[in-house]
Parts: structure tokens; C-alpha cells; sequence
């Protein structure tokens, strides 16, 4: 996925100023894609550019104009042509699991410590992305809820249904990383007992 299409697919929903895109991303599309602002505004403009977004002025209120973009027919058929064509899988590169994999370097309290905070950021995670997914089903979401406000009501099921899908496998990754974590915990004090034990035969 990339930022283009992540913006495409936000805006979708309905027309935004650059401030509100970078709200919404941040309260939505960055689970699955992080992009900070000074990535966001130039890539809003290059769509633009390209013909995928109309750009339009308006009034901000007295204290000069600021942009509403929109996506155009041209950036809904970029958006659909992306959707469809193969997906581009990366091969992964997470530090946690690097330092995993050499873990016999690091003194017990250090593995502990790192195991423990891995936990601790998912765990938070899981519990935001939970607390999304709950809002997206009752309703309560709101930039699904503008999205469904411009789509008739036979296709909001469909359109709940895929969000929620997409959520429930992030859910999924982040109690699969808490589980790992927690066998790495019991993996560390088996390891650790081991030793105690080879010191006392000693």
C-alpha cells in the first residue's frame, strides 16, 4: 500500500481540508499505514497534480483560505485499479524479532525488560484497535459513518462488514505478538533455571 492510495482511499468518504486528512488519518488509516504531516500535505498536492483530487479554496474563517480536496472520477478508477492489482508484500524487518534471535547476548533482567514492553505496546495497541473495531459496528465511528451517509443503505453492510474485517486481523497480529511474548517470558526463565541448575551441580 502506499500513501497516494491511502489518501484516495480516505477521502472516499467524503471531501476534507489538508487538517482534517491528517486527523482522520491519524484516528484511522494509520493502523494499518503511518505517514507523518510532512508526508501527508506533499502527497496531497501530487494528487492533485495528477488529477486525483479537485482542490478547492475556501474560507477559513477570516483567517485567510485553506484547501478542501475531493477525489475525482480520475483518482476512484486509480483507486479501484490498485485494489485490484497484485498486492505488494514485503519481506519483514522488525527489530524486535532481530533481537529475539540473540537473545543469549543480553543479561536475563535485559530480556525480561524487553519481552515485557513488547507486551505492554501491544497490549495498548489491541485495546485501541478493539475499542475502533466496537465503533465500527455500533455506528459510532465517524468517519465511517460520513462515508456510509453517501452510499445507499443496501450497501452498508458490505461496506461495515470489510472495515471490520480488516480490523479483526490486526487484532489478531497484535494478540499473536502478546502470546510470542509471553512464551519468550517463560522461554527466559527456563533458559535461566537451566543455568541455576548447572551452577549448583558446579
Amino acid at each position: 500500500m502506499s500513501l497516494p492510495h491511502a489518501l484516495l482511499a480516505l477521502l472516499s468518504g467524503r471531501e476534507m481540508t489538508g487538517y482534517e486528512v491528517s486527523q482522520q488519518f491519524g484516528r484511522s488509516t494509520a493502523h494499518v499505514w503511518q505517514a507523518p504531516d510532512s508526508q501527508i500535505y506533499p502527497a496531497l498536492r501530487r494528487l492533485a497534480e495528477q488529477g486525483h483530487l479537485e482542490v478547492e479554496e475556501v474560507d477559513d474563517g477570516g483567517r485567510g483560505t485553506k484547501k478542501r480536496y475531493r477525489v475525482t472520477d480520475a483518482g476512484l478508477d486509480e483507486l479501484r485499479y490498485w485494489l485490484a492489482s497484485p498486492t505488494q508484500y514485503r519481506r519483514q524487518r522488525d527489530p524486535a524479532y532481530l533481537k529475539a534471535a540473540y537473545l543469549e547476548w543480553a543479561e536475563p533482567a535485559v530480556v525480561r525488560e524487553l519481552l515485557t514492553e513488547h507486551i505492554a505496546f501491544h497490549a495498548e495497541h489491541l485495546e485501541l484497535l478493539e475499542r475502533t473495531r466496537a465503533t465500527l459496528l455500533d455506528g459510532s465511528h465517524p468517519t465511517l459513518a460520513r462515508r456510509l451517509e453517501r452510499h445507499p443503505v443496501a450497501e452498508h453492510e458490505q461496506i461495515v462488514a470489510w472495515k471490520v474485517f480488516a480490523y479483526d486481523g490486526l487484532i489478531d497480529q497484535a494478540r499473536t505478538e502478546i502470546a510470542w511474548a509471553r512464551r519468550g517470558l517463560d522461554l527466559a526463565d527456563r533458559l535461566a533455571g537451566q543455568v541455576t541448575d548447572r551452577v549448583g551441580r558446579a
